[in-house]
């Protein structure tokens, strides 16, 4: 028996087993302390590998080409790995094999060195070998270490901003700073918490359960058993729990409430708001922060998305509750919060649930079980959704007349696409809806650090460590982001303060009060009369209202659905145009774009914008040679002009970096293998558009002759870049003073 197990080579792999096990177990979240599942891994790795190497040596003991107690311990050791590969690490087999293999030889070399130093007294033979083993060793963990950083770092941070007067320089107050009121914070809950004491004795008002039976029928067998062992209550009674920052004052006040998303139910969520409800208390706004955890992930199980109307309901059953302490007149609460001045907040799954709870709270009934009766009608005049999903659940939700912010991080590894733009673009506004729609797109954000519980790591232990941190911001810097632009937000629907709304159509005005990063911003209002958007047919030659296109001496001319870089859709269609022409190019083989306007849609001099939504595009198309792309491809962005014709045959031409930021590509890379990124996460870009203004002055300035009031046509004219692929979307106006 001693034979079996005092070898070397079984000891590097008992050793490398055992220690992944006991880091396994160390991650591994079920509700006990770290060292106490640490500890099971290792008995669990011990008790693993001695079974293995036993029954393998019973199995085995006819093949005599190969001695069996070196064959027992690789056929056991590669089968404890295999069951680790397949239930704890899930990594690749390519990787995690190839780097299981790098480690096995780095420990049989330490272990035969220490081998013949204790059993064979070779000092010098023994010492070589440890020695050899522990540079291998410093080796592979720098060199795994170096695989971190952004390869297009230089390719977005080459764009340059405007010289535009900023928001500040206007008079316009930082909307991230702190206001002029006092604050409190205290939470409320059901009273009887057996894990959380804020919502136990913590809580300062005690609230009624509700029933989601018929709302979660998937609280069932082992999700059920192991989820009600740990919070003690069933789908029968979940807590109406929450955090509140409150200013002081007599009210009412208008409420900003926040929800997080999945996450390890262990690790508690709803706290990592706290820097953004402080902040809007102390400018007058109440922030409330739900706790949703009883129905996040666990080890027993994930709801898949089954639970998204859960999430949405819940919601609305705390403003419910709110809604009766207003009514309560013998409640400290009476006639604090104005329930018709509502925005909802979500943070990931949590942001597709605010959607789904705005589109409950004006129904009757639950759709997916009318037996459920809904009573809300609650004045939610807004939705910012912070990285959410917009799959989950398995209805599409398409909103009305409600103001709508969506934020999202370029480096996000868990929603690695901007969901938030797909409701974004299903969401009409009435004619005489007076409010706004938009999204700010944030390089080198991640999915985690909108909650400052959350963390640099998008994912749990151990997928996180191929994971690429080092390009990302610091945590600080992302929730500054969120600080500002939800803040002036809420600023903007609540107090009707105009003074923000440019920054939502520019985010170049307000780049001084966000951290130096590559952005990308777009809105819509009814302001904004969209003459072209690519919707609606498959006719390249004709758009809505007998608006008839053109293009001519182009590569490329598609119109196209554009897509996420996994391969979903963004629910978005665009114009795709790509050219490739020299330098000396005579004027009838340039490429244009044109727009023939009927006599209906001439008169432009009720505008003062022209406006358009645009990307760069894939340069690929255009399969050119290695010298055509070294010698005039642009470090970003494709520039070209905007030619408005009148009736009268007089003309005016702006190019487009005249008033914009060229976009380029903004580039990611989300682990530390390209090849990871392709097979995990999909394509290191996709398109994400940009709203561009050219004002109507500025045409002017070119030709004061042409007639504003008599537009025949608009022209794309591809004149300043000789190579180049765009996208092109919602080409309209805004209306003069907007």
């Amino acid at each position: 028996m001693k034979n079996l197990f005092l070898r070397p080579v079984f000891l590097a792999v008992a050793i490398l087993v055992v220690t992944l096990f006991g880091v396994a177990g160390y991650h591994y979240a079920i509700g006990y302390p770290a060292w106490v599942t640490m500890v099971a891994g290792v008995l669990i790795g011990i008790v693993l590998i001695l079974v293995l190497k036993l029954l393998l040596t019973w199995l085995f003991p006819l093949a005599k080409k190969i001695p069996v107690p070196i064959a027992t311990t690789i056929l056991g050791g590669f089968l404890a790995l295999y069951i680790m590969r397949m239930y704890v690490f899930r990594w690749p087999s390519i990787l995690f094999y190839s780097l299981a293999l790098f480690g096995f030889i780095c420990l049989v070399l330490l272990v035969m060195g220490i081998w013949q130093i204790i059993k064979n007294k070779n000092t010098g033979k023994g010492s070589a070998l440890i020695l050899i083993g522990i540079v291998l060793i410093a080796l592979g963990l720098y060199g795994f270490n170096t695989l971190d950083g952004d390869p297009y770092l230089e390719e977005s941070s080459s764009e340059e901003r405007m010289p535009e007067t900023t928001l500040s320089e206007l008079g316009v107050a930082d909307p991230s700073k702190n206001g002029d009121f006092e604050i409190e914070v205290f939470t409320y809950g059901s009273g009887t918490d057996e894990k959380r004491p804020e919502y136990a004795e913590g809580v300062r008002f005690k609230t009624p359960t509700v029933n989601a039976t018929l709302l979660l029928p998937e609280w069932k067998g082992k999700k059920k058993k192991w989820r009600e062992k740990y919070w003690g209550f069933g789908v029968d009674s979940f807590p109406l729990n929450a955090r509140v920052y409150m200013p002081k004052g007599e009210g009412p006040f208008p409420m900003v409430m926040m929800v997080h998303g999945n996450h390890s139910m262990l690790d508690y969520s709803d706290g990592g708001y706290a820097y953004l409800g402080e902040l809007l208390a102390s400018r007058g706004i109440i922030g409330v922060s739900v706790d949703e955890n009883f129905i996040n992930g666990h080890w027993s199980g994930d709801f898949m998305g089954k639970e998204m109307p859960t999430r949405g309901w819940l919601l609305l059953k705390h403003l419910e509750q709110w809604r009766n302490w207003n009514d309560d007149e013998s409640s400290e609460l009476s006639g604090k919060a104005d329930l018709d001045n509502v925005i909802l907040m979500g943070h990931s799954r949590g942001g597709e649930a605010v959607s789904i709870a705005a589109a409950f709270n004006k129904l009757e009934r639950f759709p997916d079980n009318g037996n459920e009766k809904f009573d809300f009608d609650f004045g939610i005049k807004g939705i910012i959704t912070v990285a959410p999903t917009d799959y989950r659940y398995n209805r599409e939700i398409s909103l009305k007349d409600i103001n709508y912010l969506s934020i999202q991080g370029a480096s996000d590894a868990d929603e690695t696409s901007f969901w938030g733009m797909r409701p974004y673009h299903r969401l009409q506004f009435s004619d005489d809806f007076d409010g706004f729609k938009t999204g700010l797109y944030m390089n080198h954000a991640n999915h985690g650090q909108f909650n400052s519980s959350w963390g640099r790591s998008d994912f749990g232990a151990p997928m996180k460590w191929l994971l690429n941190l080092e390009p990302l911001v610091t945590g600080e810097e992302q929730r500054q982001v969120a600080k500002v632009y939800v803040s002036a937000f809420a600023e903007s629907i609540f107090k009707d303060d105009e003074s923000y709304r440019p920054m939502f159509k520019n985010v170049d005005l307000v780049h001084d009060w966000l951290p130096k990063e590559t952005y990308r911003s777009q809105y819509s209002d009814i302001h904004k009369n969209v003459l072209v958007n690519f919707e609606g047919d498959i006719d390249l030659t004709n758009a809505t209202d007998s608006i008839l296109l053109a293009a001519n001496n182009f590569k490329v001319w598609r119109e196209t659905e554009l897509m996420s870089r996994d391969g979903g859709s963004q629910q978005n269609n665009a114009l795709v145009l790509g050219w490739h022409h020299g330098k000396n190019v005579q004027k009838d083989s340039i490429p244009v774009y044109s727009i023939m306007l009927p006599d209906t849609l001439k008169n432009f001099s009720i505008a003062d914008t022209l406006a358009l939504s645009m990307a760069m595009g894939d340069i690929s198309e255009l399969e050119l040679k290695d010298g055509d792309k070294k010698d005039n491809l642009p470090k970003f962005g494709f520039n070209f002009s905007v030619m408005l014709k009148d009736s009268t045959g007089n003309t005016a031409s702006v190019a487009i970096s005249d008033y914009n930021v060229l976009p380029g590509v903004i580039k990611t890379k989300f682990t530390k293998f390209d090849f990871l990124d392709k097979n995990m996460i999909g394509k290191n870009a996709e398109d994400q558009l940009k709203s561009c203004y050219l004002p109507m002055s500025s045409f002017l300035k070119q030709n004061d002759s042409l007639k504003l009031d008599k537009i025949k046509s608009i022209h794309m004219v591809f004149d300043k870049d000789s190579i180049g692929v765009v996208i092109l979307d919602d080409i309209g106006l805004y209306r003069a003073g907007r």
